[in-house]
């Protein structure tokens, strides 16, 4: 019979499984996933290679160079954010992310609104990263150029996520390490080649905006360039949303988070960078006269053969991101049906018996996002307007758990985990919200006064729609009430400030 408490890492499951019970939870997951692939998964999540390459184009047409900037900027504000979140997951690590955190340091209702707003974020921009490696893929297969090669190609890169993703965890982990491997390498030796032999300007140009803007006010088309920074630097919540899988998740996954910040950041500042100093005429670029920049310089600096090996690298990226954002759905979707939250609980949280994945959870994941990418040709302009309204989404469920926690340490929550930011906590709490606020404005804030109202309006009116359809469910179904799972215990009773000392003993009524 073998001792198990001479194996360190039995020891430390035994202490996992523990932790997780102390919670109310019992977890079907297999812890497999090492801290180096918890990172490797937030950052194919976060992706520079594919935020950069999806909305490259658009922000330099609309912002010219200087909306490299919006890269530093939105940085800073999701770093701030990252702190908080990794203050909730030291605490609470539990799969689903943002649900679970909700729920806990605010209750049940607070919860199931933050995960279905969430929920439906992650599937669009599921979407949306499949829609935008479509072009890529036809260039490398030599399809025809057009929507529907665009379409084909995105359900393509679906399905192979899917069969990727139901291999179980292990799989998953080695999908996102050799993503993330290939995708930093591939960023560096590409973005180095660029600048050693295709840079056309210095760095002075990333003050100049070359005319674009300039029919109105800069700050305006600065703000609306800066979308790709703010599609850029979400992901590392992903970290979080598989917390059951990972060996000591209240110290590792904390510090994973931050790595994607870090690591993604700045990988994203140097292949846009890399790519705006070898653009050759920006005015074209600005003008419409090159609608496709990316394209242009990879040709001119690898040639037919050397840009096929650059776009297997990018869609490799492409591929280890919708693989990370289908497992951070997925696991989204069974911690709703784990609490009977959700319509079809008793199916989404089934279990493969061998590879420990919910295959029913991961067939969602996989058909909503077919479903967006196939009514995307009704849409003369599917790309942005997918990613926007996702955009729109995972920031408002990213805002919702940031003013939970706000909301929680105004009553009295002091966190408890491993990682805890002290007396720092209420300030950057306060301004990771404020941050959320100006950029969900930002995102939502209508650019084209020429078209219909309601095209003008459309990310804002899908959010608000989600929301509404969310509220209407939520009120008539009551699914909150489906659950006795521990929620809002994070504020501490009357009663427990009390026996801590943190408060004073009401006094005694007169009879």
């Amino acid at each position: 019979m073998t001792d198990r408490t001479a194996d360190p890492s039995a020891s430390e499951q035994e202490s996992d499984d523990a932790a997780l019970a102390r919670l109310g939870y019992t977890s079907e997951f297999r812890r497999e996933m090492s801290p180096w692939a918890n990172f490797a998964l937030g950052f194919t999540y976060l992706s520079p290679v594919v935020g950069i390459y999806t909305l490259f184009a658009v922000s330099l047409a609309t912002g010219g160079p200087p909306m490299f900037w919006s890269l530093v900027i939105v940085g800073v504000g999701q770093f701030l954010v990252a702190l908080i979140f990794g203050e909730i997951v030291s605490q609470y690590p539990v799969a689903g992310g943002v649900y679970p955190w909700a729920r806990r340091l605010w209750g049940r209702r607070w919860a199931w609104l933050t995960g279905w707003v969430y929920m439906f974020a992650l599937l669009a921009t599921i979407a949306g990263v499949a829609y935008g490696a479509g072009p890529y893929l036809g260039q490398l297969l030599d399809f025809t150029p057009g929507t529907g090669t665009t379409i084909t190609c995105a359900l393509i890169l679906l399905a192979l996520a899917f069969a990727i993703n139901m291999m179980g965890t292990r799989w998953l982990g080695y999908a996102a390490i050799i993503g993330f491997s290939a995708e930093l390498l591939g960023a560096l030796v590409v973005g180095g080649w660029l600048l050693l032999s295709e840079r056309h300007h210095g760095l002075g140009v990333l003050f100049d905006s070359f005319g674009a803007g300039s029919e109105g006010s800069y700050l305006s088309a600065f703000l609306a360039a800066g979308l790709i920074g703010i599609f850029q630097y979400y992901g590392f919540e992903a970290c979080g949303d598989v917390a059951e899988e990972v060996p000591d998740p209240t110290r590792r996954i904390p510090k994973a988070m931050r790595m994607a910040i870090y690591v993604g950041g700045a990988a994203a500042m140097f292949v846009c960078l890399s790519l705006i100093l070898a653009v050759e005429d920006y005015a074209a670029v600005i003008g419409g006269d090159d609608p496709d920049p990316v394209t242009t310089i990879l040709n001119q600096a690898f040639g037919v053969t050397g840009t096929r090996v650059v776009l297997a690298v990018v869609l490799l990226s492409f591929l280890s991101c919708v693989l990370s954002l289908m497992a951070a759905a997925s696991r989204l979707m069974y911690s709703y049906a784990r609490d009977g939250m959700i319509v079809g609980s008793s199916v989404l949280r089934r279990f493969l018996p061998r590879q420990h994945v919910p295959p029913y959870a991961m067939v969602v994941a996989t058909l909503v996002p077919a479903v967006i990418v196939l009514t995307s040709a009704l849409s003369t302009d599917a790309l942005t307007k997918i990613i926007s309204f996702a955009t729109l989404g995972i920031y408002l469920g990213f805002q919702m758990v940031v003013l939970a926690a706000l909301r929680a340490r105004l009553r009295g929550w002091q966190p408890s985990g491993p990682f805890r930011l002290g007396a720092w906590g209420l300030p950057i709490n306060a301004l990771a919200l404020a941050y959320g606020v100006l950029a969900m404005l930002n995102i939502a804030w209508p650019r084209t006064p020429d078209v219909a109202w309601y095209d003008n309006y459309v990310v804002a009116l899908g959010a608000a729609v989600v929301v509404g359809l969310g509220l209407l469910y939520l009120f008539l179904g009551r699914p909150d009430l489906r659950s006795d799972a521990p929620a809002g215990d994070a504020i501490p009773t009357a009663s427990a400030r009390v026996a801590a000392g943190t408060a004073p003993p009401t006094p005694p009524t007169k009879d």
